[in-house]
Parts: structure tokens; C-alpha cells; sequence
């Protein structure tokens, strides 16, 4: 059966993996799932990823990351949908617990997180927020 959604795919492992307190989770490769995953390092919500081998398949291993015996993703939601795209301004781009989240938004200049769309001026369409 084929894959409608691979993003929300990707986030409801995260947050399965966070829930059942795993040290990493696997998931099918792609190149977008990399960009969100670098945004997701970057910002500290995960410890990393590496690429590996899933049945013949290209597969990514996501370290989770805990603080305090707390998963470090409190909350993540697919905000764009297949069924339903939302996009943003620069200007508009939605603030996430009053910025102490992050925003994951997919612009000209690749994906980025809120903050980082703010300071290139560039707006998108907005994926996923995490806090």
C-alpha cells in the first residue's frame, strides 16, 4: 500500500518512539524526511540520524533525545496536510507556544524552521510545529 503521507508518517514515529521511551526510532529514507530531520538537530529536538539499510531499502535511524526523563518533543502536528495545504508569508509564519517552539516550513530556499524563514524574509508552505 502506498504512502499518502510520509511526513506525518515520519512525526507519528517520533512521537510513538518518544511515548514508549525507545533510545531511536527507523524509518523509510527520503530526501525530505532528511530535511525535516535536520531542522529537528538542529534546533535540539533530536540527538541525530544516520542513514542505513531497512530490507533492501534506504532507512534513516533517528536518535531521540530526553531531558530529565522527559522526551525533548513535548508536542509535534503535521499542520499541512495532503487533503488541506497551508501556506505563510514571512511575515505571517505562526509563533508556537509564543516562540518557544518551532515551526517547520518548506520554502524556495529549503526547509527551515520559523526563525530561520524570518531571517531569510521567505515564506512556505508551514509542515509541522514542535515544542
Amino acid at each position: 500500500m502506498a504512502l499518502t503521507d510520509p511526513l506525518g508518517d515520519l512525526l507519528t514515529r517520533i512521537r510513538n518512539g518518544q511515548r514508549a521511551r525507545k533510545d531511536s526510532v527507523v524509518t523509510p529514507a527520503s530526501k525530505l524526511r532528511v530535511r525535516v530531520l535536520d531542522v529537528l538537530q538542529r534546533e535540539g529536538y533530536i540527538r541525530g540520524y544516520s542513514e542505513e539499510e531497512l530490507a533492501g531499502h534506504a532507512g534513516l535511524r533517528i536518535e531521540l533525545k530526553y531531558f530529565e526523563g522527559q522526551p525533548a518533543i513535548q508536542h509535534v502536528a503535521r499542520v499541512s496536510k495532503p487533503g488541506r495545504r497551508v501556506y505563510s508569508g514571512s511575515k505571517e509564519l505562526p509563533r508556537v507556544r509564543n516562540g518557544l517552539g518551532i515551526t517547520i516550513v518548506s520554502t524556495p530556499k529549503g526547509v527551515l524552521s520559523d526563525a530561520e524563514a524570518r531571517d531569510q524574509n521567505v515564506g512556505g508552505e508551514v509542515l509541522a510545529e514542535v515544542f
